[in-house]
């Protein structure tokens, strides 16, 4: 994941300043093919070889150190790579762990950041549509539980702001035990001051959310963009674009001053927990 990072900025400063693959690749006596390559993620960048791309695109100051010090780090494994993960998938992991805030809409079901084992393992076993042995299953829900340390487990626990459609509450995924028990987790997890949970309310009718559910996150480097995931089911959609990051922001900041206030939210799914 760091050098798929890595290598998106490495493209994205040759084209901000105006130099070609090819003529890049002469300057730095390279065969094009080795430079399209590093920017493809098809071979690994050395740091010598990144300090002398930042040489030839200007790169100076902190921003250069920042670049140079996660070049040095973007080989590091992670626990993910272990697992036998869908390549989109360990992708969204990577960028999730790594990221220091992370705003989502949810349409259809819960965040599985937010979601109990018996909520996710119902979702996993429905996306599955029954084609893989429960062995598979509960593999896949532990992955899930071991992604939510991020909200408790870090020095900086991640920033985490959910908006919920009303309609994933109305949705009774594995039965009323387990919908009691999502609302109650809900809840603990409400109570953290890293995590801001708000309902959008079906009586608001339309609104920029409408379309889909999308997560915007966001990095502690200043030097790489955020980005936007849309989930679909068969493969994602990352948008790195900062025109359309930009977009998606603005819809999320509207859908914020829409939605039910975080108070108004916890009353909500305390009436619904029972309490």
């Amino acid at each position: 994941m760091r050098e798929r990072r890595l290598a998106a900025e490495l493209r994205r400063l040759r084209e901000s300043s105006a130099v070609t693959l090819e003529e890049a690749a002469e300057r730095l006596g390279w065969s094009k093919t080795k430079l399209s390559r590093i920017e493809n993620v098809l071979r690994r960048v050395a740091v010598p070889e990144v300090q002398g791309l930042l040489d030839l695109y200007g790169v100076a100051g902190g921003r250069r150190d920042a670049l140079i010090a996660f070049a040095r780090t973007a080989r590091q494994r992670d626990w993910w790579d272990t697992e036998p993960l869908r390549t989109d998938y360990a992708t969204y992991i990577g960028l999730e762990a790594e990221s220091e805030a992370l705003s989502c809409y949810s349409m259809g079901v819960i965040h599985g950041l937010l979601q109990t084992e018996e909520y996710a393992r119902h979702i996993i076993r429905a996306a599955l549509m029954r084609f893989k042995p429960p062995a598979e299953v509960d593999r896949r829900v532990a992955v899930r539980a071991a992604r939510q340390a991020v909200l408790t487990e870090r020095d900086q626990p991640l920033r985490f702001w959910s908006i919920i459609d009303e309609a994933v509450l109305d949705r009774e995924i594995g039965g009323k035990e387990v919908m009691q028990a999502q609302y109650k987790r809900l809840l603990e997890l409400a109570e953290l001051p890293n995590v801001m949970l708000q309902v959008m309310p079906a009586s608001v009718g339309a609104h920029p959310g409408v379309i889909g559910s999308f997560s915007i996150l966001q990095f502690p480097e200043q030097y790489f963009p955020n980005v936007v995931y849309v989930e679909s089911m068969t493969g994602a959609l990352y948008i790195e674009d900062e025109g359309q990051v930009h977009t998606h922001t603005l819809a999320f900041e509207q859908m914020q001053a829409t939605a039910l206030s975080p108070d108004d939210s916890t009353a909500l799914l305390a009436r619904r927990a029972g309490r």
